[in-house]
């Protein structure tokens, strides 16, 4: 077979989730398939790239702007691939004869709030294009399933329920490389962990307060620190811990490099991640992976991803996650369980079962169209 992927996400220089997800993906497929012919489609050439087999090629068509719909759609009509493949979310407005397309989330739904009126529209009508035009889909998880079904009505036979793997860096690193790295950060001593981008969906207003009461029962707590690139309607977040009276003790780090992240997760006490909504949550798994006992939410995609490998409380109640801080940093035996329990949980996650699985639906729309 043909297949072609738009692998624009390949060149964004700072990556989350979707573009973790495409590099991730890749990568998996290039491993384990060596037969089907793959062509990557960018915008702009990555300034690297996962490791390729001759089989693969990659094919720069530069635009300035609106690139998905004006050069990647029309390219993608005239090089006629047997299967097209968008692993984040928005299909091209001429659609390719057969596509599929992974739909990560839709939290925009769920809080609109946390979004532009303009980009709440534009994430309303792209998935609901994507997920009617698209000849098959990818969820990440089944709480993304179960939004598709609720949010555009299409057929559960169309949706593909395919979750992340974690990759093989993420594991429990030695003292000193963790030491070096919070270092960088400006971190030294414990830390508690958040890794995401900075916006009002992934809950950060509560659970600095949350932190701030949890630090009135335990006045030892180590430091809050907050890593992730800037999003929107960040500043009431930013100036939270100051109308606390705890900026000394929540430090902001910016974007936490890619290479940074394996061993900042392997060094934190604990990883709080008690997001309003997550299509999947990879940092959670990826923190488990690295040996940290984890504190997440109990609702969208969390309690799926997490199972019981981590500690789940209800993100609207800030006394329950202050709660929560307290009972893992006051029991020691507690948070070890936990530790080894994530540890075991996350090994089961791999990105070859996402790349075979994957592989397992474009080869079916590749030679027939639909499942």
């Amino acid at each position: 077979m043909q297949i072609a992927i738009d692998a624009s996400r390949l060149a964004v220089g700072q990556r989350t989730g979707t573009e973790s997800y495409t590099t991730e993906l890749v990568r998996a497929l290039a491993q384990t398939d060596r037969t089907n012919h793959y062509c990557l489609y960018v915008n702009q050439l990555p300034a690297a790239l996962p490791p390729l087999g001759r089989n693969w090629r990659i094919k720069p068509i530069p635009a300035p702007r609106l690139w998905t719909h004006l050069r990647l759609g029309p390219t993608w009509q005239l090089d006629r691939p047997d299967v097209a493949f968008v692993p984040a979310h928005v299909l091209p407005s001429l659609p390719p004869r057969r596509s599929v397309v992974t739909i990560h989330d839709l939290g925009y739904e769920h809080h609109p709030e946390s979004h532009p009126a303009r980009q709440r529209l534009y994430l309303r009508y792209s998935t609901l294009w994507s997920a009617r035009m698209a000849s098959q889909i990818i969820a990440i998880s089944e709480a993304t399933k179960r939004d598709l079904l609720h949010y555009t009505g299409i057929a559960a036979e169309k949706i593909s329920v395919i979750y992340h793997g974690v990759h093989e860096r993420f594991y429990p690193h030695s003292s000193e490389q963790t030491k070096a790295t919070a270092a960088k950060y400006g971190l030294h001593g414990e830390y508690l962990l958040f890794i995401s981008t900075i916006q009002p969906r992934k809950n950060l207003v509560r659970l600095i307060e949350a932190y701030a009461q949890a630090r009135q029962r335990c006045p030892d707590l180590p430091i809050l620190a907050l890593g992730g690139k800037t999003g929107w309607l960040t500043e009431q977040i930013t100036q939270q811990a100051q109308q606390l009276g705890i900026s000394d003790h929540v430090a902001f780090l910016g974007y936490v490099a890619d290479e940074d992240l394996p061993t900042l997760l392997s060094g934190a006490t604990i990883y709080l991640l008690p997001s309003l909504y997550e299509g999947f949550g990879m940092t959670v798994l990826e923190a488990m992976a690295s040996g940290v006992a984890v504190i997440t939410s109990n609702v969208s995609s969390l309690p799926e991803v997490a199972g019981d490998a981590a500690l789940l409380v209800e993100p609207t109640q800030t006394a329950a996650i202050a709660a929560a801080i307290v009972e893992l940093w006051q029991n020691s035996q507690q948070r070890h369980d936990f530790a080894q329990r994530g540890l075991a949980w996350a090994k089961q996650w791999t990105w070859q079962r996402c790349a075979e699985q994957t592989l397992a639906v474009l080869t079916t729309v590749g030679h027939h169209g639909s499942f």
